[in-house]
């Protein structure tokens, strides 16, 4: 599914025109290109991370990627109590992109600290846990598990799941709702930084952004994937074992970018793209809109090495346009946007 191989041959192929514009000036020759990126406190060695529930826990791609490599990975999400998540099929091809119907299958927070956390303790990463929950209880009681064991970089919450106490209603969609369980995780998580990955599906992406900033966001993962869905007419059957899945790939990533810019106008937060990210084009386009990083997620099923050739070839792209950093990225496209 990625447009490129694992190197940029030439700045006309490797990045398009409107990245090019976007990427001007002058500076003098021989100086290194810096990757490093600071979201919060945590400081990353490039800006490239793989995304929860596309990862695992890390260790399913140790054999394949060099976790040394990346800025670090998410790992699928962890509840209070194990899951067996969605019937088979769960993922279904689409025409630009890919839907996923998993049900955040894991093996419980306890489980994953028990077995999986002690052999990830020299990875050379970071290593980030996401959180989800269906009780704002729930969210406290995996951190809390979580607050106590070591080799963890941070926590990512995600609030893209009903609320069961009410009605049902995501906690991501409504302001005050991302206040109180952002603000009950933040009382909780005291040891390390907490991001909060956001729902797409909202009014004003700002509005929430704002809301989780000030309940105590270190940053924001922006988004979660596209609510979707595809049938097979002539089975009269989904595609997916359940009747809808979430939308992520390549199609959704001109919906993420404005969502990504909207975000990190309302608030100073460092913000994480994440969606259809495949090449150095694309991570480039999200960071000069305002992500400090970029997570890469359906990338990693068609080639598990995607997230680590990514950051070479980011480096690759970046120097040979004669930039040395994101805030030089950034920086010009806003002074050409406003």
């Amino acid at each position: 599914m990625r447009r490129t191989g694992p190197g940029l041959k030439n700045p006309n192929q490797a990045l398009s025109p409107s990245v090019r514009g976007i990427l001007c000036g002058e500076v003098s020759a021989g100086r290194e290109v810096d990757l490093s990126v600071e979201i919060g406190a945590l400081r990353l060695r490039n800006p490239i991370l793989a995304a929860s529930g596309t990862f695992g826990y890390g260790l399913e791609f140790a054999h394949l990627v060099n976790l040394k490599k990346l800025g670090g990975f998410v790992t699928k999400g962890l509840s209070r109590e194990p899951m067996e998540g969605a019937p088979a099929p769960r993922l279904s091809v689409t025409a630009s992109g890919m839907l996923n119907a998993v049900g955040l299958q894991n093996v419980g927070v306890r489980a994953f600290v028990r077995d999986k956390l002690p052999q990830l303790k020299n990875c050379g990463t970071a290593v980030i846990a996401n959180v989800f929950g269906y009780t704002i209880e729930d969210y406290i009681e995996v951190l809390r598990v979580l607050e106590d064991a070591e080799g963890l970089a941070g926590y990512e919450l995600n609030i893209s799941c009903p609320n069961t106490k009410c009605g049902g209603l995501q906690f991501g969609s409504d302001p005050a709702l991302v206040a109180e369980v952002v603000g009950a995780a933040r009382k909780a998580a005291t040891r390390r930084p907490l991001w909060v990955k956001l729902s797409p599906l909202v009014t004003d992406i700002g509005v929430i952004a704002k809301a989780a900033a000030e309940a105590g966001a270190d940053a924001l993962t922006v988004a979660n994937t596209y609510p979707a869905m595809s049938v097979n007419f002539r089975t009269g059957k989904s595609r997916l074992g359940n009747q809808t899945g979430g939308l992520s790939g390549p199609a959704i990533k001109p919906i993420t970018l404005r969502l990504v810019w909207e975000a990190a106008k309302a608030v100073s937060a460092p913000i994480i793209g994440l969606g259809g990210i495949e090449t150095a084009d694309d991570v480039l386009e999200y960071v000069a809109v305002g992500a400090s990083a970029v997570q890469v997620g359906t990338a990693s099923f068609a080639d598990p090495g995607a997230s680590e050739a990514l950051a070479e070839e980011v480096q690759k792209a970046i120097s040979e346009v004669k930039m040395f950093s994101f805030i030089d990225i950034r920086a010009n496209f806003l002074s050409q946007s406003g």
